[in-house]
């Protein structure tokens, strides 16, 4: 598109609008040369509208980070954090690439106990269902596990280091690279698969596990993914799902039908929706703990990328506590971080 059609197409923006080309430059530049404030006023304005509205008016988030927020015995560390959950108790579960790989905290960050050693080869994905069971993916081994509050194994949905779709005999649904899950009102369970080499794609089962549907393939348009990140599920059973490299997080209905995107430029990795369905979003590379509505609007930003408290390598999975205290596992730095709400 040359600079004519750029010009012409603005003037088209503004005509709609009931404000002509020229009435907008003289009111933004005043009495300058008319070509000259013309060209300036169009190149601005092609700025301002290439940058989304969620960009433009980004309030600060008003939380803070608090430091050193777990307690691990002597001689235990975290590897790399991959992901967070909190159950009915408020104990927060931290899974990381590492011996012992599963840790569970109280409230307060005290260790309790760690599980799943031997379980895991790349660790992802980490939530708690109403019943607190606790689920986890594995993106290399290509397997979900479902452990019952006590820790012990119930269900393993795909087959460990079996990538593909079908079993050879036609009975069980594989996993190629599963990353997240959620679960829907009636117990249905969506898994997002593809972390580069996995088709891309919304996986569906029943309660207990049974294959329904699934949909998605790699590409741009609506449906499609670029890496299928984390899921979360509203109120009304919607999914929202990140699409890391395509930039966005899309909506569907329980059945995969498509409804809506939010764009979000960087990383979008993580998601996790609260009981008062605010949808908070882990930015991932971009270091930044953004807070949405359900239309993908940002209502609170805060953090950047670093090393120092409250910074990121890379934000990618969240959970957020019945108080409202949110923590975030970053991968790079080793750690999960604390955020709580600022003292008035």
């Amino acid at each position: 598109m040359g600079p004519r059609d750029q010009d012409r197409g603005h003037q088209g923006r503004l005509k709609r609008s009931g404000i002509s080309l020229d009435t907008w430059t003289t009111e933004i530049f005043g009495p300058l040369n008319m070509t000259t404030a013309r060209t300036t006023a169009i190149l601005l304005m092609s700025s301002l509208m290439s940058v989304p509205a969620a960009a433009q008016t980004a309030p600060p988030l008003d939380y803070a980070v608090v430091a050193d927020s777990f307690s691990l015995p002597s001689g235990m560390t975290f590897g790399s954090t991959s992901g967070v959950a909190i159950n009915s108790k408020g104990h927060i579960f931290v899974l990381h690439r590492g011996p012992n790989p599963l840790m569970e905290f109280d409230a307060n960050g005290k260790f309790l106990r760690a599980l799943g050693d031997g379980l895991f080869d790349r660790p992802h994905g980490l939530r708690i269902d109403a019943q607190d069971n606790i689920w986890t993916t594995d993106a290399r081994s290509h397997v979900v596990y479902k452990f019952s509050p006590e820790g012990r194994v119930l269900l393993v949905l795909g087959v460990r280091d079996t990538a593909g779709e079908m079993h050879s005999y036609g009975h069980l649904r594989l996993f190629n690279e599963p990353n997240d899950m959620a679960f829907g009102p009636q117990g249905e369970i969506f898994v997002v698969q593809g972390h580069g080499r996995g088709e891309p794609k919304v996986i569906k089962f029943d309660k207990d596990g049974n294959f329904i549907k699934a949909w998605g393939k790699k590409g741009t348009g609506a449906g499609e993914f670029d890496i299928a990140h984390s899921i979360a599920i509203d109120a009304q059973g919607l999914l929202y799902v990140a699409d890391r490299n395509n930039q966005r997080i899309q909506v569907f209905d329980g059945d995969g039908k498509y409804l809506r995107e939010s764009k979000h430029p960087g990383t979008p990795c993580g998601l996790f929706i609260d009981s008062d369905q605010n949808l908070w979003l882990a930015h991932g590379h971009a270091g930044r703990l953004i807070k949405l509505d359900l239309n993908g609007n940002v209502l609170g930003v805060t953090g950047s990328q670093g090393k120092a408290p409250g910074q990121f390598g890379e934000a990618h999975f969240l959970a957020v506590s019945a108080q409202g205290d949110v923590y975030i596992a970053d991968t790079l730095n080793w750690r999960v971080q604390k955020f709580v709400r600022k003292s008035p």
